[in-house]
This record gives C-alpha cells, sequence and structure tokens, in this order.
C-alpha cells in the first residue's frame, strides 16, 4: 500500500528466534492494527522450534512478507529489513510482545506534522509467558520529551523498546543499528537523539511486553558489559564517568545476592569516589547476605 499524505505507510519488523509459543500472538497482534496503512515484514532468524511452520501457516492466511534465514542476529536483520521496507515509519517490534489496537494509529496521529520527532513511543503493560497481567510491575507514567542529556544521563523515564516507532529518515541519518552492539535499542536512541531529534514518550499503553525466561534482561553479565560498551561511544561527554558510575550502582543491588563474583568485578570497575548508598548496601549483601 502507498504513502497518503495523512496515512503514512507503517513497516513493521518482526525478528523471530526460538519463539514458537509466542510469534502467533505478536502478529496477530500487529495484524489486528485498526491503522489501514501497514505492511508487516517478518524474518525467521534460524529458530530451531516450529516457529517458522507457525509462521507460515499465517503467511498462507494473511499474505505479509516472510523469509526464513540463518542466523544473523537482530541488528543486521533488522537493517535488512529496514533496506528492503518501504514505509517512512519504521517499527521494530518484539516476536514475545503484543501491540494494543490502536497502537500503531496513536503514534501516527502524534508524529504528523512533528520532523523534529526521530521516535515514538509509550508506556507499556507487563505480562507472564501464558499472557497474564502482571500489574505491579507497571506503572503510569505522564508524557514526556526525551533530547540525549535526558538519554544518556537517565534523567527521564525512558522509551519502552516495545513500542518504538522510528522515523526512517532519522534511522538512516545515524546509519541504523550497529551490529557490533547485541542490545541495540539503547545506542540507536542515543546516536538519533544526538543528531538533533527528540524521542516523545505518550503516556498511552501501547504495547504488552511479556516477561518470561528468556529474556535479555535476565541476562546480567550480557546486559551490563553491552550497557557499559554503548556508553563507551559517548566517552567524549564530560557525565560519561557519572553514567557509567550510576549504571555499575544500580546493577550491583541486583547481583548481589545471586552473581557475588560479577558484583566484586563490578566493584573493582567503580572508583570509590562514586561510591554511594547503593553501593554500601550491595557490600553488605555481598558480606553478609
Amino acid at each position: 500500500m502507498p504513502e497518503m499524505n495523512d496515512r503514512p505507510l507503517v513497516s513493521v519488523i518482526i525478528s523471530s528466534y526460538n519463539h514458537a509459543a509466542y510469534i502467533e500472538a505478536s502478529i496477530n497482534s500487529v495484524l489486528a492494527q485498526t491503522y489501514p496503512n501497514i505492511e508487516l515484514l517478518v524474518v525467521d532468524d534460524g529458530s530451531s522450534d516450529d516457529s517458522v511452520e507457525r509462521i507460515r501457516a499465517l503467511q498462507a492466511r494473511h499474505g505479509f512478507d516472510f523469509r526464513a534465514q540463518a542466523n544473523q542476529g537482530l541488528a543486521r536483520t533488522l537493517n535488512d529489513c529496514v533496506a528492503r521496507s518501504r514505509g517512512s515509519l519504521i517499527a521494530p517490534f518484539g516476536s514475545d510482545d503484543i501491540m494494543l489496537p490502536e497502537r500503531i494509529a496513536t503514534q501516527v496521529t502524534h508524529m504528523q506534522g512533528k520532523p523534529e520527532v526521530g521516535i515514538c513511543a509509550g508506556n507499556i503493560q507487563h505480562i507472564d509467558a501464558e499472557g497474564n497481567a502482571l500489574a505491579k510491575r507497571d506503572r503510569e507514567r505522564p508524557f514526556r520529551r526525551l533530547n540525549f542529556e535526558d538519554v544518556f544521563n537517565s534523567d527521564k523515564a525512558g522509551a519502552p523498546a516495545p513500542t518504538l516507532l522510528f522515523r526512517r529518515e532519522a534511522l538512516e541519518e545515524v546509519g541504523g543499528f550497529d551490529p557490533s552492539i547485541r542490545l541495540e535499542d539503547l545506542l540507536v536512541e542515543l546516536k538519533i537523539t544526538r543528531a538533533g531529534y527528540f524521542i516523545d514518550v505518550l503516556p498511552e499503553v501501547l504495547a504488552k511486553y511479556r516477561v518470561h525466561g528468556a529474556n535479555t534482561y535476565k541476562n546480567r553479565r550480557f546486559m551490563i558489559e553491552t550497557v557499559l560498551s554503548t556508553y563507551a561511544r559517548f566517552d567524549d561527554h564530560p557525565a560519561y564517568p557519572q553514567v557509567c558510575a550510576r549504571f555499575i550502582n544500580s546493577m550491583l543491588l541486583k547481583c548481589a545476592r545471586d552473581d557475588k563474583a560479577l558484583v566484586r568485578e563490578l566493584l573493582g570497575q567503580l572508583p570509590m569516589r562514586y561510591w554511594n548508598g547503593k553501593t554500601l548496601r550491595a557490600l553488605g549483601r555481598l558480606l553478609f547476605g
């Protein structure tokens, strides 16, 4: 479907890897969008479960673009899909998450007439592996506009990954997603805001984020190494040491009870001038927990 002035084409990209239990719900949530001008591109990135069979069954009924490939990783897959997509707005979407029906329509309406907005996002609802609401994890957040300083310094609540909608020109201006950083969201947000764009985060709940055993954030060592590698791309910023220290302190408490070796490594990376109450609490858990 071509671009229309009031209804720009939105390219939704789902890269699936061993999410057979969730992929159908993810795809169906895109097909159920109230917004009428969407192209859906689905890629299976080398799954070893029966994801491909499930996706092909849906493709036969609905006719979206589907390709199966040997594993390339998320960033390379997204870049390939962006290159062959046609939309002026790009929505990478998790194969284990669910869009609410009004999500794309709400974001497109907001972005119209705001060329300064490179990314639009919204709030999320947490669900468990079976799709049940995890209300205790949810919190209402007001509208917020983020610039580079807000994202880099974590001065405001960030943009939830399952709701990111990119303006193509902003994404292309920064060279797309970086395959050398396996958690792509933070780096591309920093690059786009440093290029002068804003991230607008709407107060509406736009997607359901599924919490399950294979969530990337549960691999703490990987998370820490990747986030610190991302910050290192901006080591010319005056706040770079403080930003790294704040992140390490936040992770110390999360790791203190179940990964004492990692806590010791993190303490070794944290200059004593950046120790604070969180550092001491983590140290207490390490020694006495």
